[in-house]
């Protein structure tokens, strides 16, 4: 129980104090970390632990992405490459009415993935966005709903730095999961979350410029020019064929995420070179903010596993684990609940804290009771995106407002329709698993004592022995341990 009362410290200290995350963390874990080794029902030998536990975790090839896809976002940002791009896909799409709303959730697609985080994203198409939605004629909160939901297209279109981070979260929980059930599975991967992710992300985009474009098909002609040359359509026909091919290249597997965002840097580089743009001044600010962005998410993650050792050490996790699987009723019931559990954070919490924070305590448990992995995570990645959109409190919604205030209810208005087809999405991919990968369980249990994989998975993988105990007898013989 110790741990909840951690979580909701963290969480009322980030809202009221306004400080960095991960100072929070590391103050509210190293506060509860020496009350309990005074009242000692804390181990302090465990906090010794925390140096191999944070070099081991450092010294992953995947997080050499991370930085990569943060400079590729921030040359984006300061190169006029977004502008030129919106220019060329509003006159594309012919111009008018709709056009230039479409052009802008198109320009999200291409360009959130590698923004890194959702206030970056609503940043960049807050600056290069929406003063031209405004000149086409938009409403104000149709062009603010929309910058909101193209900011949020990099939680759930691969490969983002989102999905690259949530699928090593997933690794280990799902490894985690195993060793206490002592299954014999494949343990889960970042490409399998990239493949889980695309048919929910295509039939999210498709809805999403649906309502776009029945929101905006009536709205007048404005004052904007778009004027678009020659070089400006080869400009962005070039742009669009490497972003769209490094994204597609990695998603299937064939360049690693390091790989492609080392192109994409050395590409955007060149390209500010070639035509000047990329000036000294620039430069500095690029390297700046890349800098800064990086170092918060490491300073994020380093925090994130404090807490999570202390967390761990009073036990909260086995609590945890321990509650949904003794949770009567089906899977379905202990993934509705988690999947709740997830929005409400979701609504303080960004996308890398839930990664780095919650995803370690409540997926590992959920996985023991819904063993496909693959399932989870884009569930995760449905739920968080589906916070993030909910007025008031959505982390999108209120960068946006502080971007431009609005009235909460005529935003609110103007969200509904994505927000409709967020959850129709949510509800395909649960209702039809398969949505996310040919080969899931389509079978839950009934019953804690049931077994955690279906009769027909048992029998597809020959290295399940038949009496294998089923995971709520494993899962108490964790426990004890």
């Amino acid at each position: 129980m110790v741990g909840l009362w951690m979580l909701l410290a963290l969480a009322l200290l980030m809202i009221a104090t306004g400080l960095p995350a991960w100072m929070v963390l590391i103050g509210v874990s190293l506060t509860f970390a020496g009350a309990g080794i005074v009242a000692d029902v804390f181990s302090a030998t465990l906090l010794t632990a925390l140096p191999s536990r944070l070099i081991g975790l450092l010294e992953q090839d995947l997080l050499q992405a991370l930085p990569l896809y943060v400079m590729m976002g921030s040359l984006l940002n300061r190169l006029p490459l977004a502008e030129t791009l919106f220019r060329v896909f509003s006159r594309a799409l012919g111009g008018r009415g709709a056009a230039p709303a479409v052009a802008g959730l198109g320009l999200g697609v291409m360009l959130a993935p590698m923004n890194g985080s959702v206030g970056a994203s609503v940043a960049m198409l807050s600056r290069t966005v929406m003063p031209r939605l405004d000149a086409s004629g938009m409403s104000a909160e149709r062009s603010a709903s929309l910058v909101c939901i193209a900011s949020t297209l990099g939680v759930v279109v691969p490969p983002s730095l989102v999905l690259i981070l949530l699928g090593d979260a997933m690794l280990r929980a799902h490894t985690e999961a195993i060793n206490a059930t002592g299954l014999a599975v494949r343990v889960i991967n970042t490409q399998d979350v990239f493949r889980g992710a695309l048919i929910p992300a295509a039939i999210l985009l498709a809805l999403c410029a649906l309502v776009t474009w029945r929101q905006n098909r009536h709205t007048p002609s404005g004052t904007a020019t778009l004027s678009v040359n020659l070089r400006d359509w080869a400009l962005a026909g070039m742009t669009t064929i490497v972003i769209a091919g490094l994204l597609t290249g990695v998603t299937l597997g064939y360049l690693y995420a390091v790989e492609a965002a080392a192109t994409g840097g050395v590409a955007l580089v060149l390209f500010g070179a070639a035509t000047r743009t990329l000036t000294p001044p620039v430069l500095r600010e690029v390297l700046r903010d890349t800098m800064a962005v990086t170092g918060a998410l490491f300073a994020l993650l380093v925090g994130a596993n404090v807490f999570t050792l202390v967390l761990r050490g009073f036990g909260t996790d086995l609590w945890v684990a321990d509650l949904l699987q003794h949770l009567g009723g089906s899977g379905y019931l202990v993934l509705l609940v988690v999947l709740l559990i997830l929005a409400a954070c979701a609504l303080v919490l960004d996308a890398f804290e839930m990664i780095f924070v919650v995803i370690p305590v409540l997926i590992p448990p959920l996985l023991m009771r819904v063993p496909d992995a693959t399932w989870v995570a884009v569930l995760t990645l449905l739920i968080l995106q589906t916070s993030f959109l909910l007025p008031p409190f959505g982390y999108a919604v209120l960068m946006v407002r502080h971007a431009r205030p609005l009235q909460s209810r005529e935003l609110t208005r103007a969200l509904m329709p994505y927000v409709a087809a967020q959850l129709l999405v949510l509800c395909l991919v649960i209702a039809i698993p398969r949505l996310v990968y040919h080969d899931i369980p389509t079978q839950f249990q009934t019953t804690p004592t049931d077994d955690s994989l279906p009769i027909s998975d048992k029998e597809k993988n020959p290295e399940i022995p038949s009496d294998q105990e089923d995971s709520a007898e494993a899962m108490e013989k964790s426990l004890r341990k």
